[in-house]
């Protein structure tokens, strides 16, 4: 097998009490599916499943030789449900692709540089930092590059601003900031306790806004 490769073992039966005995026995239920295709309900390794994605570049984007039987299958994986509290795999989704056929993916953006606005009081964010794109499978890029050295306070960075590799199209709308430079939040100055408060009218004796007590009218 190649280092892109998985083992995958077809599963007969479906429903939470075989997820669990699955799971117990250090395997996870799977679904192989894509375009055309009579979905197909799998096993495999979660560790191995891992353990490839963090060895590749493109993570989650990795394209995936999956071994069922005597079959192979180019894959890529659509989601992995992860447990809330444990971070442990649940379950994994597989979609088939072919290799002369574009396919919708996100890749992360990958952000370079310091913006000199930073030294001046600005506050750097990025409000988008994946890309919806679509290309042939062996051309999705690891990432997209955001060089942010010439942002100065109040200056952004936006979508259609980006520079992507050739025959990938961008679906993510080009309007969207994807960089900011944002000018420091003023903070409020409580007023100062006997201090005046602007725009308040000075008033001798008692605030004619207080309420007052019972009978001070001579009701």
């Amino acid at each position: 097998m190649s280092d892109q490769a998985l083992a995958a073992e077809i599963r007969e039966n479906t429903g939470k009490g075989v997820a669990r005995k699955l799971r117990a026995s250090g395997r996870i239920p799977a679904v192989l599916y894509g375009k055309g295709k009579q979905t197909a309900s799998l096993t495999v390794d979660p560790e191995a499943l891992v353990r490839l994605l963090q060895a590749s570049d493109a993570g989650r984007n990795t394209l995936i030789e999956l071994k069922v039987g005597s079959g192979s299958h180019t894959v890529l994986l659509k989601d992995l449900q992860r447990d809330p509290v444990g971070g442990h795999s649940l379950h994994a989704d597989f979609f088939e692709i072919d290799l002369r056929q574009t396919v919708e993916v996100e890749i992360p953006l990958h952000f370079i540089g310091k913006a000199p606005g930073v030294d001046f009081g600005g506050i750097l964010d990025h409000p988008v930092r994946e890309l919806q794109i679509e290309c042939l499978p062996n051309a999705i890029p690891e990432s997209v590059e955001v060089d942010v050295s010439s942002l100065q306070i109040g200056d952004s960075i936006h979508v259609h601003e980006l520079v992507l590799p050739e025959g990938v199209e961008l679906k993510t709308e080009g309007e969207l900031a994807v960089a900011i430079c944002e000018a420091p939040k003023a903070e409020e100055e409580e007023p100062v306790e006997g201090e005046a408060v602007e725009g308040a009218e000075p008033t001798e004796g008692e605030d004619p806004d207080a309420p007052k007590p019972e009978g001070a009218d001579g009701d």
